[in-house]
């Protein structure tokens, strides 16, 4: 399988993952142990899977304030299948700089066509194409000129 198709399958189940997280508030160590029990993880990118499932608790405040000023409502009033889906775009955008931000962007859209409510994916398109241009402006920008 693809590393690309491989690394989708991880995203796919971190807004799961993220969501029980965020919703249970159930230990992360117990949440990797369920997914690893209940999917077949031959066909998903576990490292891309565990470091993005760690990495949004121990970076929250930070991956929070990259997008938070994008929104047009309190942080709180968003579905918790957005802010997953927001949380893991936003930490790709930040902390792995070797995925595109169109991928980034990409991806967090086809989440929310599959997860979110009706809608949320243009609501998540111009968020993360915000957080994009204000932490990735030298890629954006070399974008715009290709």
């Amino acid at each position: 399988m693809s590393k690309p198709k491989m690394r989708q399958k991880a995203r796919r189940l971190l807004v799961q993952a993220l969501y029980s997280w965020d919703m249970g508030k159930t230990d992360l160590i117990d949440i990797e142990a369920e997914f690893h029990v209940d999917n077949n993880m031959a066909t998903v990118d576990t490292e891309l899977f565990h470091e993005i499932l760690f990495g949004v608790p121990k970076h929250m405040t930070e991956i929070d304030a990259a997008y938070e000023p994008y929104l047009d409502r309190d942080q709180d009033q968003l579905d918790p299948v957005s802010q997953a889906i927001l949380r893991l775009s936003t930490y790709e955008m930040l902390h792995r700089i070797d995925v595109p931000y169109k991928v980034v962007i990409n991806e967090g859209v086809n989440l929310a066509k599959t997860f979110g409510p009706t809608d949320a994916f243009k609501y998540i398109n111009g968020i993360l194409d915000r957080v994009a241009i204000a932490k990735r402006s030298i890629e954006v920008a070399a974008n715009k000129r290709a």
